[in-house]
């Protein structure tokens, strides 16, 4: 193995050491402040199946929180039009001010949809309310 070799190898070593792990991440997520204001959700349909969300709120974490707002958003859409199912196509995450905001857009359907990005329309809206996440 050559020095420059050995030497990138040991110096990943030492960076994958000092990131957290998902564990840990999670736990310090807990214990950041979280104080949500939900700022309201636009909903369009844009064809068919696909529905695009925009939504607002202050106070959140990290774009994780806005992202699971969108979601909620999606997953009782999905239960007014009378589908059982959504999937996530995308979301972009953006903070202004201290002002998040996510622009997702979801199909919805009724059999559950190809994709690891699946939900449960249903499971979802519970478990939004459980965390008293507003949804549409």
């Amino acid at each position: 193995m050559s020095f420059i070799a050995m030497a990138t190898s040991m110096l990943a070593a030492c960076a994958a050491a000092d990131r957290p792990t998902p564990v840990e991440e999670a736990v310090a997520r807990e214990a950041m402040p979280f104080d949500p204001v939900y700022q309201g959700i636009e909903t369009r349909l844009l064809a068919g199946d696909l529905v695009n969300f925009h939504v607002r709120m202050s106070g959140a974490r990290d774009g994780k929180d806005v992202a699971d707002y969108a979601q909620c958003a999606a997953a009782r859409y999905a239960l007014i039009r009378g589908y059982g199912f959504a999937r996530n196509v995308r979301t972009n995450v953006s903070q202004e001010g201290g002002l998040w905001q996510a622009d997702a857009v979801y199909t919805i359907s009724a059999a559950l949809p190809d994709g690891l990005r699946t939900i449960d329309a249903e499971v979802e809206v519970a478990n939004c309310t459980e965390r008293k996440i507003p949804t549409v």
